[in-house]
């Protein structure tokens, strides 16, 4: 094991040749062609649309200048995939001949692969993987049985490979194509709804409460700010994470959102008591399927539960759209605000994919990996231990 990690740091340099040779720089990527395979993705993802992760790979913390593997169409040069990604040394300071799927800051890095050439674009990403020098893929955050991920494991079987799942976890889920008010009556049941119904109630004391959605560009700026400044009041803010804290995290934001919202593909949902903004939330749309982002609530106000109320119409919202059929909470395993609300699960997962059979560097990259993740898991334990 000693003597393969000792040529893969010899082999680095050349490795790195390569790369720059079969990679490009995601704002290379011809926008009108992102646009045209995000509309034919096989699975969407909210994530990797250009004026989402463009604007994440210029300025967000940690998640700048990302490259892209890119997959053409052999007769008409269409872009047929797209797969962000990093290096394994960036990724995790070990200089290992492995790419890594670029964190879009939302929870989900399925590639993106037209949706009538699948298998051609999942093996023509495969193909330019192992011309950048990579023995492998690791593929953050992907739905484990989603679309994308079916493509690419049919073409590895062809060859004889086999993804390995590093972890994975279940994530809540929306139906959309469901009665907004049956699906809450029957996840929340009537107990619960009667109590909910009566903090609105007491909300109401402060004023009016309104639902509002924001989407065109005049409010959607005003809205956006409404947002930053609920989430920095609350837990985040405190702990040093809220995205107003960070100019490249504020930065990257504030191109985001406008930026989708021009396509009609971002809104931001906010409830008001009164004139008081007591929560607000970003929704990515992409295909038929919306991607819950953020929450941020004024904690003056949690008596009331806000982040609730807000969840609560954004699902009446959602099931009243024909455009949306599921929503993604894009949120932790066993989340305990939305877990209750959307029902729905699906599984998301790291996962580890070989370029070449038998080949003792990915059992070091394989070893890497569970290594990197036993220290986190350690890690975590000792956090939770310090602040019980």
């Amino acid at each position: 094991m000693v003597d393969i990690a000792h040529q893969a740091a010899i082999n680095q340099a050349s490795a790195e040749g390569a790369v720059a040779r079969a990679l490009v720089p995601l704002t290379s990527i011809d926008l009108g062609q992102w646009r045209a395979l995000a509309q034919q993705a096989i699975e969407p993802n909210g994530y990797y649309l250009p004026g989402w992760e463009l604007a994440v790979s210029a300025t967000a913390r940690g998640d700048t200048d990302a490259l892209a593997l890119r997959a053409f169409d052999g007769s008409s040069k269409r872009l047929i995939g797209l797969m962000p990604v990093i290096s394994f040394g960036r990724a995790w300071k070990i200089p290992l001949p492995a790419l890594v799927s670029a964190h879009p800051y939302g929870t989900l890095c399925s590639p993106l692969i037209d949706r009538d050439t699948s298998i051609e674009a999942a093996a023509r990403l495969i193909e330019q993987a192992r011309e950048a020098g990579a023995h492998a893929l690791v593929l953050r955050d992907v739905a484990l049985d989603g679309a994308a991920m079916t493509s690419l494991r049919e073409i590895l079987g062809r060859s004889g490979l086999k993804p390995h799942v590093l972890n994975s976890y279940i994530r809540a889920a929306l139906d959309a194509t469901q009665d907004g008010e049956t699906l809450l009556r029957d996840a929340l049941g009537t107990k619960k709804l009667k109590e909910l119904r009566r903090q609105r109630h007491r909300l109401e004391e402060h004023g009016p409460v309104a639902f509002e959605v924001a989407r065109g560009p005049d409010e959607i700026g005003p809205a956006l700010e409404t947002f930053l400044q609920l989430e920095a009041s609350g837990w985040k803010g405190k702990r040093g994470t809220a995205l107003i804290q960070d100019a490249g995290d504020a930065t990257f934001i504030r191109r985001a959102v406008p930026a989708l919202a021009e396509t009609a593909q971002c809104e931001v949902i906010s409830l008001r008591a009164g004139t008081t903004p007591v929560a607000a939330g970003i929704v990515l749309r992409h295909q038929d399927r919306a991607f819950f982002f953020k929450l941020g609530v004024d904690e003056r106000f949690a008596k009331y539960s806000p982040g609730v109320q807000l969840t609560i119409e954004l699902t009446r919202h959602l099931c009243a759209d024909p455009a949306i059929a599921s929503a993604d909470s894009t949120a932790n395993a066993d989340h305990p605000m939305i877990n209750p609300i959307w029902r729905g699960r699906f599984a998301i997962g790291d996962v580890l994919i070989p370029l070449k059979r038998n080949d003792p560097v990915v059992a070091l990259i394989h070893a890497a990996l569970v290594a990197l993740g036993l220290a986190r898991e350690t890690a975590r334990r000792a956090i939770h231990l310090l602040r019980k």
